[in-house]
Order: C-alpha cells, then sequence, then structure tokens
C-alpha cells in the first residue's frame, strides 16, 4: 500500500474534513425533487439515438421554484471525465412544478463521435442558465448538485447502414463550447445515401434554423425517388427531431438509397445585414444527424 509523509496525511484529512463540512452545508437545505432517467439499452454505438425518460418527482415540501432552471445532463468516463453534455429545458418549466407533482418526459439523445470505449456515466441536475446556480436534488451524489442516475457501455460504431452525406452540403462544423455537437448546412437542394438493407427502417433527421431575422419558415422536402417520405416547415428555433418510417418499399430494391433533400427557402449570410457576417455560402438548413435504423 502506497504510504504519505504524516504532513501530506495531515493536508488530505484537512481537506477531506473541510470537503466534508461543505458537503453538509449543502445537504441542509431542501431537495426540491428526486431525478432518475431510463435508458432504452444497456449499450450503445457511436452515432446511435438513446431514447431516454427522464422523470422528476417534487419533494412534498419542497420550496418555490421562482426560475426557469434547465436539466443539465453529463456523460461521464470511467475516470470521472465529461465527455459530453444534453442540457435542455424540461417539458414543464420549473416554476410551474409544484409539491408531490411528478415530471415525465421522454427525449432521444444521439451519442456523438467521441474517441471512447467502455462505461459511461450518467449524472444530471438542475441549473439557471443566467447564474449557474444548481438546485439540491435527492439521490446519489456526485458532489456540486450532480447526482448519478445509470450508466451504459459505449462501444464502435459496427452499423452498416451508416448515412453519408452525398452531395449538397458543406464541410461539417462544430461547437466551439461542445466538442460533441457538429452539423452541416445544406445548400437548396442536397442528398444523403446509404446502403439498402431491403426492410423497414426508422430514419432520424435532426435539424434547425438557427438565424432569426429570416423572417419566414422553411419548407422542407425528403424524398426517395418520386415518392415524398417527409415533408414539413421549419421555423427559426430549437432543433428538431423527426423519425421518419419508411417501408422497404420505398427504399427500392437497389443496393444503395438515395434520400433527397430539398428546402424551398435559401440565404447568403454576408446578405443580411444584421448577421454582420461575412459568409458568402448558400444555406439551407442546420443538419445534425441523419441515422437510419432498421426494424
Amino acid at each position: 500500500m502506497l504510504r504519505y509523509p504524516l504532513c501530506v496525511r495531515v493536508f488530505l484529512a484537512t481537506i477531506a474534513v473541510f470537503a466534508s463540512g461543505c458537503s453538509r452545508t449543502q445537504d441542509t437545505e431542501l431537495p426540491v425533487a428526486t431525478p432518475s432517467v431510463t435508458v432504452d439499452r444497456t449499450d450503445a454505438a457511436i452515432g446511435t439515438p438513446l431514447e431516454m425518460a427522464y422523470r422528476f418527482v417534487v419533494a412534498p415540501n419542497a420550496p418555490a421554484i421562482t426560475d426557469d432552471y434547465w436539466v443539465f445532463v453529463h456523460f461521464l468516463d470511467t475516470d470521472g471525465e465529461l465527455m459530453w453534455t444534453d442540457d435542455h429545458p424540461p417539458a414543464v418549466p420549473t416554476r410551474q412544478w409544484k409539491p408531490g407533482q411528478t415530471i415525465e418526459y421522454p427525449r432521444t439523445m444521439f451519442v456523438p463521435k467521441f474517441p471512447y470505449v467502455g462505461q459511461t456515466r450518467i449524472e444530471i441536475g438542475l441549473f439557471s442558465p443566467e447564474s449557474g446556480t444548481r438546485l439540491p436534488l435527492t439521490g446519489e451524489t456526485r458532489g456540486q448538485r450532480a447526482y448519478g442516475v445509470g450508466t451504459f457501455t459505449l462501444r464502435q460504431q459496427t452499423d452498416n447502414l451508416y448515412v453519408v452525406f452525398k452531395d449538397g452540403w458543406h464541410e461539417t462544423e462544430v461547437a466551439d463550447e461542445n466538442a460533441g455537437l457538429e452539423w452541416q448546412w445544406s445548400k437548396k437542394d442536397a442528398t444523403l445515401a446509404f446502403r439498402n438493407p431491403m426492410r423497414d427502417v426508422i430514419l432520424y433527421f435532426q435539424c434547425d434554423q438557427p438565424v432569426q431575422v429570416l423572417g419566414a419558415q422553411q419548407r422542407v422536402e425528403l424524398r426517395i425517388g418520386p415518392s415524398v417520405i417527409e415533408s414539413f416547415t421549419l421555423p427559426p428555433g430549437l432543433r428538431e427531431l423527426h423519425k421518419i418510417p419508411v417501408s422497404a418499399a420505398q427504399l427500392g430494391t437497389a443496393d444503395t438509397v438515395e434520400v433527397a433533400i430539398t428546402v424551398d427557402k435559401t440565404f447568403v449570410p454576408a446578405t443580411i445585414t444584421q448577421l454582420k457576417s461575412s459568409d458568402g455560402r448558400e444555406l439551407g438548413i442546420r443538419v445534425f444527424r441523419a441515422y437510419v435504423q432498421a426494424k
């Protein structure tokens, strides 16, 4: 066993007592709820969707929450290092939570491209996007009001239905604040391609239009050959996830399936004064995920 010098042991003990005292002080505050998360699988490959069910049971004696807090969701490796996040507002704003109420909602999270294989730990909590303040909850605390709610095993991607961004796309971009978040802008017309599994599938298609000053909604249409498999109106704002069922008949008999994506309106950032941008590209919509899951 590794033995530290006496002075080091005293120092470490002092730090432990101090940390314990801080923890006890924090624990004296009334917890507002008990969180839990259910994941639809025990292992997941990079790029795959995870169906996550969130549940918050508000404490009977919970104090009133006067602000709208967000749920932070952290995914950590076996060393406790943060890999990526999926922070989001809960389905019911926290200022509307009542003592004894149960808040439940589903959410789909995609495993980002991350250089790690092994057990992945999920921690959640409630925080203020403005101040960063976190609320106390009931559960397995990991410090700083983060609470362990589950694990799954992350494995390498082996899915042979990998979707290729084929034609009509700009280069991949990555968020400055979150290396696990990436996207590609489409042009007016773009194409996705994947191997034909010759059976029914679900196409996950996650996109948004973040530019608020466009003023008009965009019409988006997805087709396989002459068949329209999905069409929707995309307003500026939050990301949308479309889960599109596609039959084997719609996929056709060719070895490769191509999905054509058309946007009725595009824009050039450099021509929009409010954006103060020199970007001269023609942009349609941002696509974060395109994933095919065979049934």
